[in-house]
């Protein structure tokens, strides 16, 4: 199968590549940032993809992983718009098998940044939409929405004992998932499931049975 990941310079995006690879598949990757994997079945592509029209061509996408986002910065231009778009252009074909939308737990409870909870909401609703039109095409869409994971944009906080101590109290799993446990969800919903769609898949350590958000001031 051919894998098309936004955002695979780092972190989730990144670990899903690697996850797909392992697995014997070629990935295609796009990013605003340089290559974060090394691998002869690994293409990567320099872009951002609020910038549709640079979009590169690429045929045959058997499952489509929207990835890439932001906190903060533009948030609903990138997290929603750029997601968007990248579906319409990459998963209406005969090729496709899956779309997954990486979204947030944080779409469900409302409890972080408002630009940024707004956007995770947009794609809830988006995800449904797709499921019902990919449907035809014997394919399925649905979203991954993780709570705290273990990535290098959340070491502000990992790495501050005492918002640390107070968001391990708000997750009754006590402990943040792993860039590679979300990845692992990622390849079940797409190269494994074949009927699951139109769904929400909230991976948070139980994070959103408290839902009160805790994060650093300014």
């Amino acid at each position: 199968m051919l894998a098309l990941i936004t955002g695979t310079s780092r972190g989730i995006g990144r670990a899903i590549a690697e996850r797909f690879l392992r697995e014997g598949h070629k990935v295609a990757g796009i990013d605003r940032g340089e290559a974060g994997v090394s691998h002869p079945d690994y293409t990567h592509y320099v872009r951002d993809i609020t910038q549709t029209e640079t979009l590169p061509e690429i045929d045959g996408v058997n499952v489509l992983i929207n990835n890439a986002g932001v906190q903060n910065q533009n948030d609903i231009d990138v997290n929603l718009k750029a997601l968007i778009c990248v579906t319409e252009k990459y998963a209406f074909q005969k090729d496709i098998r899956s779309v997954l939308n990486i979204g947030s737990a944080s779409a469900h409870t409302g409890a972080e940044f408002p630009e940024y909870c707004a956007s995770k909401g947009g794609v809830l609703s988006y995800t449904r939409n797709v499921a019902k039109r990919i449907a035809p095409l014997g394919a399925v869409c649905n979203s991954l929405d993780p709570g705290g994971v273990v990535t290098e944009s959340n070491e502000c906080v990992m790495n501050d004992p005492e918002l640390w101590s107070r968001i391990m109290d708000e997750t009754p799993l006590r402990r943040w998932a792993t860039e590679e446990e979300i990845a692992e969800w990622a390849y079940f919903l797409t190269a494994v499931n074949r009927f699951c769609t139109g769904q929400n898949i909230v991976v948070d350590g139980g994070e959103s049975v408290n839902f009160r958000f805790v994060w650093k001031n300014g």
